[in-house]
This record gives structure tokens, C-alpha cells and sequence, in this order.
């Protein structure tokens, strides 16, 4: 049985999720400006559809996380996107947003795997 805390964590997540990806979609290029430059000269693509690419899938992350559809999946998406954000993006403004939407995504991941494994 999902608990209290669970249901909390998971919407929190979800609306922070949902609410970065619109702020993206929003200024494209500002977002993309966080993308460190070794990883934007690797790319044959400009960092501001990187920064669309990542808003539309923040934005699906957080609706499976919103409707608890597949929140394993969701949680382990959005993990390893968070990652992936933190990785080229460095440190910087938004890091610490990043670290701590990193430890809720895998908090939910692994509760989520666990009760859809066992239940």
C-alpha cells in the first residue's frame, strides 16, 4: 500500500517536474544557455531544441508521475535525466534543484519498483 508520504513526494516531484518544463518551453534559449559549451560542439543540434527535447520529456515525466501511471518508469526516467541535466550542465544556479529532484526521483523510483515488484 502507498503510503501518505509516498503520494506527497510523488506529486511534489511531479509538479516540479511539470513546472520546469513549462518555464523551458517558455525561454528555450535561456535554458540551453546552462548547457556547458564541450557538450553543445559535440551536438549537431543547437542547445535551445536540446533545452525543447528536455522540457517536453520533463513535461511527460511529470504527468506519469501526476497520474501514478508507470511512476517506476517515470521516476527512473526522470533520474536518469536529472543526471544526464547535472552532467552537462555543471555547477551552477541550478544545481542544487537538480540534486534535490535527483534524490527524489530515485526515492520514488525505488518505492515504486518495490511495491510494483511485491504487489
Amino acid at each position: 500500500m502507498k503510503t501518505a508520504s509516498f503520494h506527497i513526494l510523488r506529486v511534489g516531484t511531479a509538479i516540479t517536474f511539470l513546472w520546469i518544463g513549462i518555464l523551458i518551453l517558455k525561454d528555450p534559449q535561456l535554458w540551453g544557455g546552462f548547457i556547458q559549451s564541450w557538450v553543445s560542439d559535440l551536438l549537431p543540434i543547437s542547445t535551445g531544441n536540446i533545452a525543447l527535447g528536455a522540457a517536453f520529456f520533463d513535461i511527460f515525466v511529470g504527468v506519469l508521475l501526476l497520474v501514478d501511471y508507470f511512476a517506476w518508469l517515470a521516476a527512473l526516467l526522470g533520474a536518469i535525466h536529472i543526471f544526464l541535466v547535472l552532467f552537462v550542465s555543471g555547477i551552477n544556479a541550478i544545481t542544487i534543484r537538480d540534486i534535490g529532484l535527483l534524490a527524489a526521483a530515485v526515492a520514488l523510483f525505488i518505492d515504486s519498483y518495490k511495491q510494483k515488484t511485491n504487489g
